[in-house]
């Protein structure tokens, strides 16, 4: 099989999801089918292959991402008969992770949205999918646990189309929904598969009658979304030749449609039934791309910031990124690759073009969840796991040292909350500060530092489970038994208006001195943009060289705060001028004059304290909705919308983090363990003048 043919023979999908849609039990029964492995475990039991890490097993949810391999030769569709290889990578349904999704799509090429049948699109649904549109990820959507009672098909196609503004288009009609679901209705071929109650086998009949005249309905609806991509289509459509229309021209059309975004097929299945898991292997390599089908991945120059391009080809210069690193006890780091272009092979040279670092590549190896499968090379397409890295960090880029380029870093969602931690034992506080530092380098959304004022370590993560799962995480892996304190807001500051500023820093102490010239414009940046450094000097007046130190300072300031100690965010900084002296111009001046410059333009400018609001939604029982929303606005919840069928009622509302902690058990006090509730970041917005005196007032004692 040449290399040509063999990425177009590759899928990198994600399966992606709200908390207790079904994921794993999904990623279970692709690979009992597709022969990965040979017993399938559920999830209740602890004993699926995906869920590996204690913590997973012992709560029954997805923490980390993580990847295997399997093999399918679809059974229809243009690639029938033809062996796949599908990478996956299973994230976490739980918010309190989604820095797992979020590096995730930052590699895949497709993915499987996977939404509970009787719910609908649910909070996390939502976050996920935005993450995905962000990334241009194409994606198929899996309407799981048809045999749930509740499970309402043309509710979810709906719901995906109003609250995630997508194109659903239903490719399968459910037989029966709930206990009675038996099987499906293949609409480009109309024809019926009923599963096997025992095996979930499908063997093909004729469709009900029953349902003959919705197939055909939603077969029409599925023709029109296909001519509206395929001239083929869209000319028999517009002659009224639609029994001309084949299988095949229907399955090419979709599969166009898909990788332009276009649409969305849309399946439906029970997994833990095994029903409808073959259709969806069949779809995922029928509708999702390979890493050829997409266009050539972009970066720049280290030194110069041209763009340029990596085509997916193994003959091309290397070209990979680090989108995840764990640390194992027997091998130590184990980094994870995305391969875009070129081939890697075991003791090869790679230069980190963050670090301007050559390395050199140990061991390679497909992973399948906490299990290695070592090979002598990786081609583009690949996604692995390399050994002997030194130094790398989550979203450096991996490249032949004849041709550098920086592929675009991950994107990382602020913290929202923060509590202290410290040792309970001297003896303990070493391994504590190691482990730490080992866990905030395999999780990007986990912050570590040490308050100025009592020397304690501070912990910012994404929320509570977030950062109980950090703290258990040191107890079992690192032996650390460990004091937490009570947490607390991860507040923040930002700019109000824009400021010009100049600044000299010069020393002269005896010896060489120290000089720095800087001229900043510093302005606020949209919501969520972090720190965005522009160098606009002309002329030369400050070297190439000498800029990442000024960054460097200014970034060092944000982190330190100007009003209240708490870490900027959302900032615009324009290097405008300077100027140097020939002697005394360091980096380490220039480093200093952009923290100082910084600090003086903030004071100017004005500084306004920020804090965390959550979405919240809450689907409650109707007799209790009185009692949530008088919570939630004592909570100083301002409710956005409701919605519900029957006697359940969604309520979605945006809340203060600040009034959150402890909501969910409190929730479940207040309604009889009947509502549930799920966080989620919207925004930081400015904190109100009364909270804002307090907060400052605290900072200053």
């Amino acid at each position: 099989m040449s290399r040509t043919t063999r990425i177009e023979r590759y899928r990198n999908i994600g399966i992606m999801a709200h908390i207790d849609a079904g994921k794993t039990t999904l990623t279970e029964r692709i690979l009992f089918f597709t022969g990965r492995i040979h017993a399938m475990g559920e999830v209740h039991d602890g004993a699926t292959e995906m869920d590996w890490m204690p913590q997973e097993k012992q709560r029954g949810i997805t923490i980390t991402s993580a990847a295997t391999t399997a093999s399918w030769k679809p059974m229809r569709g243009p690639f029938a008969g033809t062996a796949h290889r599908i990478n996956i990578l299973d994230t976490p349904g739980h918010v309190d992770f989604t820095i797992e999704v979020e590096r995730s799509l930052r590699v895949l090429d497709g993915a499987v949205a996977v939404f509970d049948a009787s719910q609908g699109v649910e909070p996390q649904s939502e976050t996920v999918w935005h993450q995905a549109d962000r990334h241009g990820v194409p994606r198929i959507a899996f309407l799981n646990k048809m045999d749930k009672v509740g499970a309402d098909f043309a509710m979810c196609v709906r719901s995906i189309q109003q609250r995630l503004d997508a194109n659903p288009v239903p490719v399968q009609l459910p037989i029966g929904a709930g206990p009675e679901f038996r099987g499906l209705v293949d609409l480009p071929r109309m024809r019926a598969l009923f599963f096997d109650e025992e095996t979930g086998v499908p063997t093909e009949g004729e469709i009900p009658a029953e349902l003959l005249a919705e197939a055909e309905a939603l077969r029409l609806r599925l023709i029109e979304a296909c001519a509206e991509v395929d001239g083929t289509v869209m000319r028999k459509y517009v002659e009224g030749r639609l029994a001309d229309l084949t299988e095949e021209e229907l399955e090419r059309a979709l599969r166009m449609g898909t990788l332009q975004r276009r649409l969305v097929p849309v399946l439906c299945g029970a997994a833990f039934k095994n029903k409808g898991v073959q259709m969806l292997l069949d779809g995922i390599v029928n509708y999702l791309p390979a890493p050829s089908d997409l266009p050539a991945v972009e970066g720049e120059t280290p030194d110069t910031r041209v763009r340029v391009t990596r085509p997916a080809n193994a003959e091309e210069p290397l070209c990979a990124i680090v989108f995840k690193l764990m640390h194992d006890k027997a091998v130590g780091s184990i980094v994870f690759l995305r391969v875009y272009s070129g081939t890697l092979r075991t003791g090869m040279a790679v230069l980190n073009t963050r670090q301007q670092r050559r390395e050199r590549v140990g061991r390679l190896m497909f992973m399948h969840a906490n299990k290695r499968e070592e090979v002598d090379e990786v081609h583009a397409g690949d996604i692995c796991a390399a050994l002997n890295l030194k130094g790398v960090r989550t979203g450096d880029t991996l490249c032949a040292p004849e041709a550098p380029v920086v592929l675009e870093s991950l994107h990382c969602p602020e913290p929202v909350i923060q509590l202290a931690i410290e040792a309970r034992s001297r003896a303990d506080q070493q391994k504590m500060e190691d482990g730490l530092a080992r866990l905030a380098s395999e999780d990007p959304s986990l912050h570590v530092e040490v308050d100025p004022e009592t020397g304690q370590r501070l912990l910012s993560g994404m929320g509570e489970l977030h950062l109980e799962i950090i703290v258990d995480r040191l107890r079992t892996e690192y032996g650390v038994e460990a004091r937490v304190g009570q947490p607390k807001v991860a507040w923040r500051e930002t700019l109000l208006q824009k400021v010009r500023q100049e600044y000299r820093h010069v020393r002269q102490t005896g010896g060489p001195g120290q000089y720095a010239h800087v001229v900043l414009e510093v302005a606020p940046a949209p919501r969520g943009s972090g720190l965005v450094f522009v160098d606009d000097t002309h002329g030369g007046v400050i070297p190439k060289e000498l800029v990442p130190a000024i960054e460097k300072g200014v970034a060092g300031a944000m982190q330190r705060g100007v009003l209240a100690g708490y870490p900027m965010v959302d900032v615009e900084v324009h290097l405008v001028d300077g100027s140097t002296h020939v002697r005394d111009s360091t980096p380490q001046a220039f480093t200093m004059a952009g923290s100082l410059a910084f600090q003086e333009a903030a004071r100017r400018a004005g500084v306004q304290l920020l804090e965390p609001v959550m979405d919240v939604e809450v689907t409650t029982p109707e007799e209790f909705l009185g009692e949530v929303l008088g919570d939630l606005s004592a909570r100083r919840g301002r409710v956005r919308g409701m919605e519900g069928t029957g006697t359940v009622r969604r309520v979605s509302a945006l809340v203060p983090m600040a009034h959150l902690f402890g909501y969910v058990t409190s929730l479940r006090g207040r309604t009889q363990g009947r509502a549930t509730a799920t966080l989620r970041l919207a925004s930081y917005e400015p904190v109100p003048d009364a909270l804002r005196d307090s907060l400052l007032a605290a900072a200053h004692q």
